[in-house]
């Protein structure tokens, strides 16, 4: 009957009662042990994020060709790409050019090498394929020099490429996540033709500025603060107007630029090339391409934004993803915004970019690739992309090459 329960075993007769009890606590047991494996694996995410790390191998050299100057790499979306490019590899040359596809099948590509190579020459397999082109400021052939931008944390190498007449008017390049300011290289000839003068940093933790206490990444929350002092820098140089030009999360840093510098009234506007807006995006779109778990990925995410989390993982200080969503702060920006992204970028997906067009059609202007993958838009199609830089930069303020 109803009323001979016994009361705390749901029914269960006495003899059952301890088997109840044991599958309570495996699956205590098993819930615990995924929790902690949850949170084992969110915090390797979340340390990866904010690490610096070095350039990693992405497709492989198969053949190169001394006799024809050509060399064939294992097909990838990167490497299928039209346009001029550098392959990263390790052995005589650690750095090549490479021109057109002449072939291609399912597994591979054929490109025309725009560096010789010789016979003597030994080249490791493994390779990263690069949007960089130039890797020295040497190969632009105008004059340039070497400087120190004594940032909050010590002094920050750049390079400055002065304008043919002083215009009075610089651009500062940021470059992105994991490269160097040689990444910004392509973008000196284009500014110069428009009267003004580059400006090429480096930031905290970027391997050549000076490393901060944790030796960690914050996305762009600190990282503005160097380029901050080199707005300064140029400032004192005479400058009036300065434009932020900023290369994957350049992006984000150009942008805290733009919101937090003590320099805002010298910021003329802003060029983003596949930038990040919003962090919390790209890291989703990330995961999912790495096959991470998304209760891993949002709880990695979550650490990041968390005092307990940082300590953790050896950070200082919190990642503040509510500050460096762009997107949501769109009603505090005040600078025209020049954004140029590809559809089909694979690192930093464009959804962001478009909305940040949607939501301040007053100042972004988007100039959408289709098949240019990320920060490739001027290997891809180089004439475009200086064309559309240097129509928005009339339309901007900036002089022609020679006023004054």
């Amino acid at each position: 009957m109803m009323g001979s329960r016994r009361a705390g075993t749901g029914g269960a007769t006495p003899a059952a009662a301890p088997a109840v009890r044991a599958a309570i606590v495996t699956i205590a047991g098993a819930l615990g042990l995924s929790l902690a494996m949850l949170g084992t694996l969110s915090m390797r995410v979340a340390r990866r994020v904010v690490t610096p790390a070095g350039r990693v191998p992405d497709t492989e050299i198969r053949t190169v060709d001394v006799a024809a100057q050509t060399m064939t790499l294992a097909r990838t979306p990167d490497t299928e790409l039209p346009g001029r490019y550098g392959v990263f590899t390790t052995g005589t040359q650690s750095y090549v050019k490479v021109g057109a596809v002449l072939s291609a099948d399912a597994s591979s590509v054929k490109r025309k090498l725009l560096t010789h190579v010789t016979a003597d020459d030994s080249l490791s397999s493994a390779a990263a394929f690069s949007g960089w082109y130039f890797s020295s400021p040497d190969e632009l052939h105008v004059p340039y020099a070497m400087e120190l931008i004594g940032s909050p944390l010590g002094p920050c190498p750049a390079w400055i490429f002065p304008a043919e007449t002083d215009t009075h008017t610089w651009v500062i390049q940021v470059h992105g996540r994991g490269t160097t300011k040689a990444e910004a290289l392509r973008a000196v000839p284009v500014f110069r033709a428009a009267g003004v003068t580059s400006l090429l940093v480096s930031y905290r933790n970027d391997g050549e500025a000076p490393r901060s206490r944790s030796g960690t990444y914050t996305l762009g929350a600190t990282e503005w603060r160097d380029v901050d002092a080199a707005i300064g820098l140029a400032r004192r140089r005479g400058a009036k107007r300065v434009f932020i030009m900023g290369w994957s999360m350049g992006g984000a840093i150009a942008l805290q630029l733009a919101l937090n510098s003590a320099h805002r009234d010298l910021i003329a506007g802003l060029v983003l090339e596949s930038p990040v807006i919003d962090w919390r995006i790209v890291l989703d779109y990330q995961a999912r391409m790495l096959g991470i778990p998304t209760p891993v990925a949002s709880a990695a995410v979550q650490a990041l934004d968390s005092d307990w989390g940082t300590r953790l993982i050896g950070a200082r200080g919190r990642i503040p993803f509510d500050r460096l969503d762009v997107v949501a702060r769109a009603g505090e920006l005040r600078h025209p915004i020049l954004v140029l992204h590809s559809d089909d970028d694979g690192f930093v997906p464009s959804d962001a970019s478009h909305a940040l067009a949607a939501a301040r059609p007053d100042l972004v202007e988007l100039e959408v690739f289709a098949v240019a993958r990320h920060t490739k838009l001027w290997n891809y199609d180089s004439e475009r992309w200086s064309a559309v830089i240097a129509d928005w930069l009339r339309r901007h303020g900036a002089p022609a090459a020679g006023d004054s």
